[in-house]
Order: structure tokens, then sequence, then C-alpha cells
């Protein structure tokens, strides 16, 4: 496996996010080396559809892209339409496009993408509801269980965490992909 050492890993989320989405990525990149710090839209602890709490790190307000390496962004409806609402959480999300930098979207996650516009011209899956916008924002959307494209590593379910968690350290790992733009 890739060694993630001295890497900061940003995940963003908010209170309704698939549990496993957040759960599993984490563990991913902390075996990995990596830190991992939760960014939000509000201070303190957020909850998952299942009942998990996580500590916030940093508000989607303060959090800069600047300051870490890539981003992951656990699906869950209401996680995914509330923070396509946060104009914080969006121009966050994108600014790791403009930074050549890995993103990992999982499930409905995407649905934050297309409020960013930074899916013209990409490949990627997600939950299958989510086709049509994903199509609609100028993506090609594919039924895979992972989907690696410039850095944008991105997945349809909880069922596909393996194969997501596998390329999400190897994309942070390569660091920044010059084809992942804005």
């Amino acid at each position: 496996m890739s060694t993630l050492t001295g890497k900061r890993v940003a995940f963003l989320a908010t209170d309704g996010f698939e549990d496993s989405e957040l759960t599993s990525p984490w563990l991913a990149v902390t075996d990995a080396g990596a830190t991992a710090v939760l960014i939000a839209p509000g201070a303190g602890t957020i909850t998952g559809k299942n009942g998990h709490e996580q500590p916030v790190d940093a508000t989607s307000a303060e959090a800069e892209a600047a300051d870490y390496d890539a981003l992951v962004l656990p699906g869950g409806v209401v996680n995914a339409d509330d923070l396509r609402l946060d104009t914080a959480a969006v121009r966050f999300a994108r600014d790791f496009f403009a930074q050549h930098k890995p993103v990992g979207a999982i499930c409905h996650a995407a649905w934050l993408l297309v409020e960013a516009d930074v899916l013209g011209g990409r490949t990627l899956t997600s939950y299958p509801s989510l086709h049509t916008d994903l199509v609609n924002a100028g993506a090609t959307w594919r039924d895979d269980e992972v989907v690696v494209d410039a850095g944008l590593v991105s997945s349809r379910t909880p069922d596909d965490l393996p194969a997501f968690n596998e390329k999400l350290v190897e994309a942070i790992a390569e660091g920044r992909q010059p084809a992942q733009t804005v």
C-alpha cells in the first residue's frame, strides 16, 4: 500500500453523512500515514445517518484547500444536499480542482461537485440516481465500482469502499494532478 506520511487529507461533511463513507476512507488514509481533518459548515460534532458522531476540526468558512493535500467527500443524501447549499463548502471543494489536488467522492457526494461546476469533460460514477444530474453538468457517467479521472476518484455506494479506498490512497500518494483543473 502507498504511504501518505506527511499528507493532510480534508474530509468535508455535515449531518446526515453515510457513516461508512466517512469512517472507512478515514481509516484507509490514516492507516497509510496521513492526517485526516474533518471540515463541516458548523463547529462541534456532526452525526451520520446511522448515528456515528465525529468531531469537527474546522469549519468550511475558515478552511483553505492550500492547507491540505487531498479532499474526500462522503456521501449521504442529506449530507450532500446540505453541503451544496453552503457557499464556503462549494468554494472549498472547487479550490482543490483549481490547485490540481486529488478529490474522492462517493455515492451522493458528486452533487457538491455539480454545484462547484468542476465536472465538465470528466468521467465519474456515483449513486445511480445522480446519473442525469452529472450528465447535465457535462460529465460522462459510468456504472463502475470505482472510476479515476485525473485525480478525481469516485464510487457508487458503501459496497464499493474497498476499491474506492485503494484508488483514493493511490491518488493521494501520486499528489498533484496537472490535468485536475476547474
